[in-house]
């Protein structure tokens, strides 16, 4: 796969841990990928270079998950990116109002490679091994 064809993620987690996790996970499915603490960090990042996917935290501080999902999807490229909320919400109620604001897929913490490659298929952004 050149450079060119390469896809592109953006972590978004207050987490360093959740963070290096996800990266190892990306990187081995041939994901460019970048990082942000919080939402305005993340904001930032996207302004400058909109990626092809942004996996989330909901709970972060300076701006949480959903405050940047809907500035996100305000953005001119905003609607692009498939978004992924990875949270430890496990509220049915909460999961519902995370994807009605404009989440594709919704991941549980802790989550594996085998799970974020599954959730990571199901929106298209791989393709699954056949």
């Amino acid at each position: 796969m050149s450079p060119v064809d390469a896809k592109t993620c953006l972590i978004v987690d207050d987490s360093r841990i959740i963070r290096k996790v996800a990266r190892r996970i990306l990187e081995d499915l041939a994901f460019e990928v970048q990082e942000a603490a919080d939402g305005a960090e993340a904001l930032e990042a996207c302004v400058g270079a909109m990626p092809d996917v942004v996996l989330l935290d909901w709970q972060m501080p300076i701006m949480d998950g959903m405050t940047f999902l809907g500035r996100l999807r305000a953005l001119p490229d905003g609607r692009e990116p498939k978004v992924l909320f990875c949270s430890v919400e496990t509220r049915a109620d909460r999961i519902a109002e995370a994807l009605s604001a404009g989440a594709d897929e919704y991941v549980m913490k802790p989550f594996d490679g085998d799970i974020l490659q599954s959730k990571l298929a199901e929106v298209g952004a791989i393709q699954t091994p056949s």
